[in-house]
C-alpha cells in the first residue's frame, strides 16, 4: 500500500487536535500544589516558571510543568503575595496555584496560572521554620552562641556584610563618630545579603573570619534596608548552624521592626538596625568603663577608710607605747633577776660539785704516791733504775736495788723461780 493513500495528519493538524481534545476534557481550571524549581521575569510583566514535585523519600523529581503568568494576572499577584507572606515568589518555594492547561501547537503544553493561595505558602514557610528551629534544638546548638562571654572590650570588630549597603556605612560611621572618643577597629568581610548565594556567602565570609579568629573580639553580621521579602534567606538552616557554633559572639543587625529570622534567633544579641548594633558596641565598652570608674571609686574610698582607721589605732598604739614599755620593762626586769639568781645557783651548784670533785682527785692522787706506798709496808724493785712489773722482766746475774720506807738493799739474781700456773 502507498503511504500517500494512509490518511495522515500534518504536525500542526495532531497539536490542534491535542488542543481541542485538552480544552474539551479539562476546560476547568484547577488547584496544584508545586515547588517552583526556576521563577523569570519577562520585560514585558509576564512570569515565566517551572513547576516541580519531589517525592517525600528520596527528593527526586517526579513531575515537572512550565507554568506562565500573564503580566495583566501578575500585576495583581505580586503585590498580593508579598503584602500576604512578607516575601516575593522565588526558588524553592512550596505554593498552591490555581490554573488551567492548555496545549499550543507551537509552544506545547502549558500551565496558565491566574490565581495564588499565600496562605499555602505562608503556612509551608512557618512549618520549615519550626523544622528548622526544632533541629538546631535536637543539635544542641541553638543557644551555643549566646552562652559565650561577651568581651568587656569590644574593639576589634569583624563585619559581614555588602561592602556597598549603606547599612554598613551607617555601622562603620556610628563608631568612628562615638560620642566618648572610642577607637575601633573594623574589618570588612563581603557577603552578597540578598538572592540565592546569601547563605553560601554569609559561610564563606564566616570561615574566612575564623581563620583569623585570633584577630576579633566578635561578629557583626548587618544587611540593613532591603525589602522584608529578602529576610527568608537568613531563615537558613547552614547559616544558623554555623553562627550557632561560631567561637566569637555574633551580633545580628539583619532585620525590621517586627521580623525575626533564624539568624536573630541564634546569634548571642540580636538588634534591628547596623547603627543599633554600633550602639550595642559602644555602650557595651562605656558600660565596662562606667564599672572600672565605679570599682576605682571603691577602692579609694576602702582604701582611705582603712587607712583611717589604721591611722586612729595606730594613734592609740602611741598612747598606750610609754605604758606598755613601762609593764614591759618592768615585767622584763623581773624577768632577768629570776634568770640571775637562777644563774647564781646554779653557778654554786657547779663549783661545788667541781670542788667535790677535785677533792676525790687529790685523793686518788695521793694514794698513788709511791712514797705513801712504801709507808704502808710495800716495797719496789728496780733494775737498771726501772720498776720491775713481771719476772720476764729479769736475767740471771741481773743488779737489782729494793726501796724499803726507811732505805734500800742491793742484791744479785742467781735463781729465778716463776709462780706455779
Amino acid at each position: 500500500m502507498s503511504i500517500m493513500t494512509v490518511s495522515s495528519l500534518t504536525l500542526t493538524e495532531l497539536n490542534q487536535q491535542i488542543q481541542q481534545t485538552l480544552k474539551r476534557s479539562m476546560g476547568a481550571s484547577f488547584w496544584v500544589r508545586a515547588e517552583i524549581s526556576e521563577l523569570r521575569d519577562n520585560a514585558n510583566g509576564h512570569c515565566y516558571m517551572e513547576l516541580i514535585e519531589k517525592d517525600v523519600v528520596t527528593d527526586q523529581i517526579k513531575a515537572r510543568l512550565k507554568a506562565t503568568i500573564w503580566a495583566s494576572t501578575y500585576r495583581m499577584l505580586k503585590p498580593y503575595f508579598l503584602q500576604s507572606t512578607g516575601t516575593s515568589l522565588q526558588s524553592g518555594m512550596k505554593v498552591l496555584v490555581c490554573g488551567t492547561v492548555g496545549f499550543h501547537e507551537l509552544y506545547g503544553l502549558s500551565f496558565t496560572i491566574t490565581d495564588i493561595d499565600p496562605a499555602f505558602t505562608v503556612g509551608d514557610m512557618a512549618m520549615r521554620r519550626a523544622e528548622i528551629i526544632r533541629q538546631l534544638t535536637e543539635d544542641g546548638v541553638i543557644d551555643m552562641n549566646g552562652e559565650l562571654e561577651f568581651p568587656l572590650l569590644p574593639r576589634r570588630i569583624a563585619v559581614i556584610s555588602s561592602a556597598t549597603a549603606a547599612g554598613y556605612g551607617d555601622f562603620c560611621d556610628q563608631l568612628l563618630h562615638n560620642s566618648y572618643g572610642y577607637y575601633f577597629y573594623v574589618k570588612l568581610f563581603p557577603a552578597l545579603m540578598q538572592g540565592a548565594k546569601t547563605e553560601d556567602s554569609v559561610i564563606e565570609a564566616l570561615n574566612a573570619i575564623y581563620e583569623h579568629i585570633e584577630l576579633f573580639d566578635c561578629v557583626v553580621i548587618i544587611r540593613g534596608g532591603g525589602a522584608t521579602a529578602e529576610l527568608a534567606t537568613f531563615d537558613s538552616y547552614e547559616m544558623a548552624l554555623h553562627v550557632a557554633q561560631f567561637p566569637l559572639p555574633v551580633i545580628s543587625g539583619i532585620g525590621h521592626q517586627r521580623d525575626a529570622t533564624i539568624i536573630d534567633l541564634v546569634a548571642h544579641s540580636c538588634v534591628k538596625t547596623p547603627t543599633a548594633a554600633a550602639e550595642l558596641l559602644i555602650n557595651k565598652i562605656h558600660g565596662t568603663e562606667e564599672n572600672l570608674d565605679y570599682l576605682t571609686e571603691r577602692l579609694v574610698s576602702s582604701a582611705q577608710g582603712r587607712l583611717e582607721l589604721e591611722s586612729r589605732n595606730l594613734q592609740a598604739v602611741v598612747m598606750r607605747l610609754p605604758l606598755l614599755l613601762s609593764g614591759r620593762m618592768a615585767h622584763e626586769t623581773h624577768g632577768l633577776d629570776s634568770l640571775l639568781l637562777q644563774l647564781k645557783r646554779l653557778t654554786e651548784r657547779r663549783l661545788d660539785a667541781e670542788k667535790h670533785r677535785l677533792t676525790l682527785l687529790e685523793h686518788s692522787i695521793q694514794m698513788a704516791d709511791p712514797e705513801q706506798m712504801l709507808k704502808r709496808g710495800y716495797s719496789i724493785t728496780t733494775c737498771n733504775g726501772i720498776p720491775i712489773r713481771s719476772l720476764h722482766e729479769l736475767q740471771m746475774g741481773s743488779s737489782l736495788v729494793t726501796y724499803f720506807m726507811d732505805g734500800t738493799v742491793e742484791s744479785t739474781i742467781d735463781k729465778i723461780k716463776s709462780k706455779p700456773q
